[in-house]
């Protein structure tokens, strides 16, 4: 009996595989690397060992890039260009859809509803449904200003001008322009008013000292200079505060007088507050207050758009609502003529209940999202899509998420694989990295220790591989023995930012707290919102840091200032010469290294300084040393080597060595003091930023989620430096999920027990043993797990 033979596979099947040779962005060392299609990968590693830069700077850079070429010259021309990333081959890629962890704009018109288009399908529904009606969509927009205006136009070749008038209907509020709150200043910011001006009331910078600023106020001849300005009139207080500008001379020097806040708002709020001195940054945050808009009542819309209303709810109601119970109001909507509307809306509000943040409301400011929140905010356009053979990039996407969280996340992932995608996640939570159906483990280091493959294939194989990640994988904490006791306490009382209902508690001081509770419970509203800024608190936030290519960790922690010092003062010339930025760049590529060619809608071309050789300093400048070392040579230093070359004999620099022996203890010895910020990674910008804060006078540290990033041998690093810092007398406060952190602690604050409006309570607080023991919670059913209870 003849074998019928097997059918041939077609060529259009053969394409399995994304195929990755010689990649070399960043810190890789020709990595190649063969990831299956339609799978999930996991790409694992210490934090800088080079995941990012093969997931995210290489792969979906050169498909981005790809798509953005299929476009054409004149659309291109409108598009950010992208260079081709360092690599010999790419093949197999398809469409690469990126979800990072960069927050979303701090915006202040930028809020939940507006970023996911909620907000738009709201105001559609509104302008058909709602009654009285007010008009199109644009008028219920808080971006919108209503705008009337009439005048003559000429059309065409017409003789006679026709009258014209226009009209458009916004839904901005006129007093706060859609933001929600107006500000103000606190006159007692301003000026002693028990103190006349000649005898120095004025406390605004600049003001103070018998300068001409002061002069222009006391020889105006508006008001008395030697009475108390409490004893003013009101004509006499207006014209000190809110004169319009008046020409007039001042010891026959021409000058304009202008009103005391009017000029304040010219000559320092309109600037950027980053741009700033400290001291007048400081003036400015102590004397403008914001306060929540009369008029609307910080609902940033218009009387006329808060009027229209379906089912006794308007706009405002609907944007403020949980997002869980706005999407069972709109289930409840039964209207034919917009069912395609209520359709989508319903799915879009469906998917944020899906993934874990049904607590949130729309009219939530989207820049006050965590970075795991706004992570997950993007991925909701993802969820319902119907393509499918799409290539999703996800860059820890259960940073912010709670253990209990992370199954459904995980659900998520494998949802979007089943459907037929390639899934790409770098992460670092062994919960995800089980779910993986191949695995790639950079390393075996961080920076220029890494940035090779140290393991690929199965789950399994990576536990047996011997590598960092490997021997990690079945990390478990176990409880301390004994705990640290309080040697005080930090009252809060009748906490209600945010969901928070009333909470009163205790976080106790001298001892490692952590605070912890599902996405969305109020960690952060009560430790951001509620613990008073005079109480010495120095808090780390999970805000990013923001640096161009010319900024590096020596200019970004304050290093290089110390170090030019020390060079001027041994060569006798002046510190500006050993900055790259300032007198001693290099003439040819103005300090960056490189100089760049612009060609136009193709990607801009880099090649290194030919005059510098990419030493970024003027060549007379590296004849100055100190140590036996040229300034450039200093900043290719790794912080390691830096922290000994300062620390004694010729070179010895305590200022520069006391933030350099931060660094180190951060888990940074491995950078070098002149890497470009724009080359770390999310965990190394973290922990950079958590060194120039251990710097700040203070008694009590906050840290918000300070394992965001960091690898699981990074993470005992961490518990190492928390201990250091609360053996040395501080109190640290920490807003975290990691549970080799809550077993560490010495107290735990649990909130909940849900999100949102179903969470803003205490639920426990006590040591980590009596969490684990008491299992009442979801954080102590976890840990009890966690521990192997």
């Amino acid at each position: 009996m003849s074998k019928v033979p097997a059918p041939s596979q077609h060529a259009a099947d053969s394409h399995d595989l994304i195929r990755v040779h010689g990649a070399r962005e960043n810190n890789l060392k020709d990595v190649s690397v063969e990831l299956p299609k339609r799978r999930l990968t996991v790409f694992t590693g210490v934090s800088g060992s080079g995941k990012s830069s093969l997931v995210f700077d290489t792969i979906a850079a050169e498909s981005q890039r790809l798509i953005n070429e299929t476009y054409s010259a004149f659309v291109q021309g409108f598009m950010p260009t992208l260079a081709r990333p360092e690599v010999d081959v790419l093949d197999g890629l398809t469409t690469a859809i990126s979800v990072d962890q960069q927050r979303m704009g701090a915006d202040p018109r930028s809020t939940v509803g507006t970023a996911t288009d909620a907000n738009a399908m709201l105001r559609i529904l509104f302008s058909r449904l709602g009654k009285p009606y007010v008009g199109p969509p644009g008028a219920f927009a808080f971006n919108v200003p209503s705008v009337s205006a009439a005048g003559a136009i000429k059309v065409g070749g017409a003789k006679k001008a026709q009258k014209v008038t226009f009209n458009k209907v916004g839904g901005m509020c006129p007093r706060c322009e859609g933001r929600g709150a107006v500000s103000d200043l606190d006159l007692t910011q301003l000026y002693d008013d028990t103190k006349s001006i000649n005898d120095g009331a004025f406390t605004v910078p600049g003001y103070t000292g018998g300068g001409w600023n002061s002069r222009l106020y006391a020889e105006s001849g508006f008001f008395d200079p030697d009475k108390p300005i409490r004893k003013f009139t009101k004509k006499e207080l207006h014209d000190l505060l809110h004169h319009e500008p008046v020409r007039m001379k001042i010891a026959g020097i021409n000058m304009t007088y202008e009103g005391l806040i009017p000029r304040i708002q010219k000559s320092m709020l309109a600037k950027d507050k980053e741009a700033m001195q400290p001291h007048i940054r400081a003036f400015v945050e102590r004397a403008v207050t914001f306060t929540t808009c009369p008029d609307c009542d910080g609902t940033r819309l218009a009387e006329h758009a808060r009027q229209a209303r379906i089912k006794k709810l308007n706009i405002a109601d609907a944007c403020a609502m949980q997002i869980s119970d706005l999407a069972d109001w709109v289930r409840g909507l039964k209207e034919p003529s917009v069912a395609p509307l209520l359709t989508a809306l319903q799915q879009t509000l469906d998917s944020f209940t899906e993934i874990g943040l049904g607590y949130l409301s729309l009219d939530r400011p989207a820049g006050t999202l965590s970075g795991g929140e706004a992570q997950r905010v993007k991925m909701i356009r993802h969820l319902g899509s119907s393509l499918t053979d799409v290539t999703y990039v996800f860059d820890e996407p259960t940073i912010g998420l709670h253990p209990h969280d992370i199954q459904r996340m995980n659900e998520l992932l494998l949802r979007l694989r089943d459907k037929g995608n390639t899934v790409l996640v770098v992460e670092h939570k062994p919960e995800v990295i089980a779910i993986a159906d191949h695995v790639v483990d950079l390393g075996p280091g961080a920076g220029t220790g890494g940035g090779t493959v140290c393991y690929e294939g199965t789950v399994e194989g990576l536990r047996d591989s011997g590598t960092i990640t490997g021997r990690h994988l079945g990390d478990r904490a176990s409880l301390k023995d004994t705990v640290r006791k309080a040697t005080g306490t930090l009252e809060i009382r009748g906490a209600r930012t945010h969901n928070l209902q009333d909470v009163d508690v205790d976080l106790p001081l001298g001892v490692l707290c952590v605070v912890t509770g599902v996405a969305g419970s109020g960690k952060s509203s009560l430790v951001h919102g509620s613990i008073p800024g005079d109480a010495g608190v120095v808090a780390v936030d999970q805000s990013p840091i923001r640096g161009s290519r010319r900024s590096n960790p020596a200019t970004y922690t304050g290093l290089l200032d110390p170090i030019r010092s020390a060079f001027a003062k041994a060569n006798g010339v002046k510190p500006a010469l050993f900055s790259a930025n300032s007198e001693g760049a290099c003439p040819t590529c103005n300090g960056a290294g490189v100089v760049y060619t612009d060609l136009g809608m193709m990607a801009g071309v880099s090649s290194t300084c030919e005059d510098c050789e990419g030493k970024r300093f003027d060549a007379s400048v590296l004849e100055y040393r100190f140590g036996g070392r040229d300034i450039s040579e200093v900043l290719a230093m790794p912080v390691a080597e830096a922290e000994e070359f300062f620390a004694a004999g010729e070179a010895r620099t305590p200022a520069a060595h006391r933030i350099l022996t931060r660094l180190a203890d951060v888990g940074l010895g491995y950078l070098t003091l002149g890497q470009p910020l724009t080359t770390l990674s999310g965990g190394e910008r973290q922990r950079l930023k958590l060194a120039t804060h251990m710097g700040d006078k203070g008694g009590v540290y906050v840290l918000d989620e300070p394992t965001a990033g960091l690898h699981l041998a990074d993470v005992e690093q961490l518990l190492g430096l928390l201990d250091r810092l609360v053996d040395a007398g501080k109190s640290v406060i920490v807003v975290e999920h990691h549970q080799a952190v809550m077993a560490h602690a010495d107290w735990i604050v649990d909130l909940g027990p849900g999100a949102g409006h179903d969470g803003g309570r205490i639920v426990f607080e006590g040591t980590p043993a009596d969490l684990v023991a008491a299992r009442t919670t979801l954080t102590g059913k976890h840990l009890a797990t966690y521990i192997g209870k």
